[in-house]
């Protein structure tokens, strides 16, 4: 099992930068390899990836709409994944989940959600 606890959500203005931050715990953290990505989720809109990071970060992978913009990464011996998010536009307004997979960031299906941490982005 798995346990993840997101933070830093807030309200920013146009072009300022936000840091998130997902605590994780639990047996599967300990034992197996995990995966950890961020999605977002806007009003009226689906679900939609973010950022991934395999176990030892060596393997990133973002969607074309924060590249450039965003950064992944973790910190094992803290069990902490974090999502650097710098000139944020108003479309980057969303609730955020840190989510986790056993094995890599092949696949873009999670199987452990946070509860999701809110992000808004307006002057």
């Amino acid at each position: 099992q798995a346990l993840l606890v997101e933070s830093g959500g807030g309200l920013v203005a146009p072009g300022d930068s936000l840091r998130l931050s997902c605590e994780t715990s639990g047996r599967s953290f300990n034992n197996w390899v995990m995966a950890c990505g961020w999605f977002r989720q806007a009003p009226g809109k689906e679900r939609e990836f973010v950022a991934a990071i395999s176990w030892l970060g060596d393997n990133i992978d973002y969607s074309d709409s924060v590249k450039g913009r965003f950064t992944i990464s973790r910190d094992n011996a803290k069990k902490m994944v974090y999502l650097q998010m710098n000139t944020l536009e108003p479309e980057d307004t969303a609730v955020y989940y840190c989510a986790a997979r056993y094995g890599g960031i092949e696949s873009r299906k999670y199987v452990y959600w946070g509860q999701g941490t809110q992000v808004t982005v307006s002057s």
